[in-house]
């Protein structure tokens, strides 16, 4: 069959998701995210290793800029067809992408101020621009529906499954067809856990030969959501207890509305002080919070009941949210009762930087992981029990209570990733967007399945083993 799969990111790492199917003279990209972490800038860069004018349709499968920060990019470079996602995704996107240029915008003129002093001359230059999110916007197909299938290309056909990972995130099924050849190709996407805040529980996987499956917990399950939410409101309270402030680097879609739902629900029933002040200190996580509002019909059961009876889980007294820079600086003369979302959720970034640069080296706070935390940003430093780290050219060493609470994740566990690759039946599976730390352990719990199990390379082609065509 002259099916081919290339992963050209998130290939054994978590990030720069992309992903290229090659059938029948067709070529159908999967997701064209950023790299992040340690290096990333310069892998970011143009060229990419394939010609963006080859390719024919882009599928994206949800919003997070390590699955789509790098479109704007290919289309700048040539890419003329057509991404299509569903409505929720586009709309968070454009948000994204949009706010994207801005940090990137200042990167670079902060970076060419240094650069003149040194006295250099080379400057340097965002990805892309302003018009090159425009004309991606311009080419967006968002009418890509849960349950629903759509012909791309003449033998290649597409249904997409609510993934329930963030807010419009998709599942896929690929239908080759042609020369008495078919192939069903099941793709999870990032997958999230059964015990979600606000998503649905992942859809059911469809019935597929092939099943690519993320992997970035493929090596342990997250504990219950019920310890986690405990865990939290206990640090709040023993933050505020010695005097500090509870930071939480936070990223913008889905786990910054996550934890208001939480932090509404801790204050309101009094399970953290009634002093406490709460602020979203991100531009864009209060414009996606706007976005949620308009799709209240994604999200599971129990969220969307809590927007009954005057309550709204998104508006109370105790939670602030700050949208101007100045407003963002007055939170840092508060040395105590302050519980601080920022972005970014990885520490590569926006504003989280002020509040870790006046929060980090006080042994009084606390700062609050939530999420994955990739190899080389330096969330991950942090984490890790790193000396020291420079945050606008200042050294601080961390001495707040570090606390990592995996429970938050938006990521499934690897029992509900090999589950998933069971109910798709299929013989043969690659696995992708995970460290190899992450994939071997999954790798050899899918193999006791039955299934044969691959690990793509960057940029190498992963055919099918024999017998996966039908």
């Amino acid at each position: 069959m002259s099916f081919v799969w290339k992963s050209y990111g998130a290939a054994r790492e978590v990030t720069g998701s992309n992903h290229l199917i090659e059938y029948s003279g067709k070529r159908v990209l999967i997701d064209c995210g950023v790299y992040q972490g340690k290096g990333s800038t310069k892998r970011n860069e143009p060229p990419f290793p394939f010609d963006p004018k080859s390719i024919d349709t882009v599928v994206v499968t949800h919003a997070h800029l390590d699955h789509i920060g790098r479109l704007p990019l290919l289309v700048k470079e040539g890419f003329q067809g057509r991404i299509l996602s569903s409505r929720a995704t586009y709309e968070l996107a454009r948000l994204s992408l949009a706010d994207s240029v801005s940090i990137m915008g200042a990167d670079a003129r902060r970076e060419n101020r240094r650069r003149k002093k040194r006295g250099q001359t080379k400057t340097v230059q965002p990805l892309f621009d302003e018009n090159d999110v425009f004309e991606t916007i311009d080419r967006w197909d968002a009418n890509l529906r849960y349950d629903r299938t759509r012909t791309l290309e003449p033998g290649i056909e597409l249904t997409a499954f609510d993934a329930g990972h963030i807010l419009g995130s998709c599942s896929l099924l690929f239908e080759l067809s042609g020369a008495g050849e078919s192939l069903r190709i099941a793709i999870s996407g990032d997958m999230g856990d059964d015990e979600r805040i606000l998503a649905c529980d992942p859809a059911t996987a469809p019935r597929a030969e092939l099943a690519v499956v993320e992997s970035t917990y493929g090596d342990r399950d997250h504990r219950s959501q019920a310890d986690s939410i405990a865990e939290l409101e206990e640090v709040v309270r023993n933050t505020f207890e010695r005097g500090g402030n509870v930071v939480i680097p936070t990223f913008a879609l889905e786990r910054a509305q996550e934890l208001l739902f939480l932090f509404h629900d801790a204050w309101t029933e009094g399970r953290i002080p009634k002093r406490t002040k709460i602020f979203l200190d991100s531009p864009m996580a209060t414009n996606a919070t706007g976005i949620y509002r308009r799709h209240l019909n994604l999200l599971n059961d129990d969220a969307r009941a809590k927007f009954g009876d005057g309550c709204d889980p998104f508006s109370f007294s105790a939670l602030e949210y700050t949208r101007t820079t100045h407003e963002s600086a007055r939170i840092n003369a508060i040395d105590s009762g302050a519980v601080i979302l920022a972005g970014s959720g990885m520490v590569t970034g926006g504003r989280i930087f002020d509040h870790l640069r006046h929060n980090l080296g006080r042994p009084q706070s606390s700062v609050v992981f939530v999420g994955y935390q990739a190899e080389g940003t330096m969330g991950r430093q942090i984490v890790d029990g790193t000396d020291s780290v420079r945050i606008h050219g200042r050294p601080i060493e961390p001495r707040a209570s570090i606390h990592t609470i995996g429970g938050f994740s938006a990521h499934a566990g690897q029992s509900q990733l090999a589950a998933w690759v069971a109910e798709t039946g299929a013989d043969e599976v690659f696995l992708v967007h995970g460290e190899e730390r992450a994939m071997r352990p999954l790798a050899t719990k899918i193999e006791q399945q039955g299934a044969r199990v691959a690990m793509p390379e960057a940029g190498k082609p992963q055919k099918l083993a024999i017998g996966a065509v039908h």
